[in-house]
């Protein structure tokens, strides 16, 4: 487990950061992030435009809540959720072989493969060594 209170900051920027403008760039195009959510053939369409209003609204608010430390376990906790799910989504076309960009950062977006994944997982390490970490209130 993590200690050091500067890096686990560091790491919640990071990942925070990530998922704030991940999230803005989608609710710029929730037309193109419909698309793209339709693109990894697991959801029926009506559901990928629900999801893609949804979604990105609760990227850039456990985003930013991870940042400014409001709810910060929780956020770090949803976070690591869904990018569990981002990592199996990925796999799974990548094992259907689906080649499709990953819809992650709008019209910025790259494919979906197994360096997505790598960074992801990253992300998740992060994200995880911020939900563990024990605050102060946690050691007495």
């Amino acid at each position: 487990m993590i200690r050091n209170r500067w890096l686990l900051l560091l790491f919640g920027v990071i990942v925070g950061g990530v998922f704030i403008w991940a999230g803005a760039l989608k609710i710029a195009d929730p037309l193109g992030f419909a698309q793209s959510i339709k693109n990894y053939q697991v959801v029926p369409p009506g559901l990928a435009f629900i999801i893609a209003i949804v979604l990105p609204w609760v990227e850039v608010l456990s985003g930013a809540f991870l940042i400014i430390g409001v709810f910060k376990r929780s956020s770090a906790l949803l976070i690591s959720l869904l990018l569990l799910g981002f990592i199996g989504l990925v796999a799974l076309a990548l094992a259907r072989g689906i080649d499709t960009s990953c819809g992650c950062f709008g019209s910025l977006s790259r494919r979906a493969d197994l360096s997505l994944i790598l960074t992801d997982a990253v992300l998740l390490v992060f994200a995880l060594s911020v939900f563990f970490a024990r605050t102060p209130r946690q050691n007495h």
